[in-house]
């Protein structure tokens, strides 16, 4: 590699005498393995919780028979949607 620094060179240097002493027979994940997962589950849980955020802010109100399909509602007078704004 061209331009290496010396933390990179060191950190190689002690990964390479780690490597020989894993058994070529068993694979593990290891930290690196662990770390990623972490991750991803802690970005999954900020996903989820920011959907839930988002669906509490969600005002869906039900026509009274369950169909709003031809007949008119309160928010609309000719009995058609309007497009969604925003």
């Amino acid at each position: 590699m061209p331009d290496m620094s010396a933390s990179a060179s060191l950190a190689m240097t002690h990964l390479a005498t780690l490597a020989k002493e894993v058994d070529e027979d068993k694979v593990t994940p290891g930290v690196l393995g662990f770390i990623v997962f972490a991750a991803m589950a802690l970005a999954v849980w900020a996903l989820m919780k920011s959907m839930s955020k988002h669906m509490g802010k969600v005002d869906f109100k039900e026509s009274p028979n369950g169909e709003a399909s031809g007949e008119e509602t309160a928010d609309s007078p000719s009995g058609k949607t309007s497009p969604a704004k925003g």
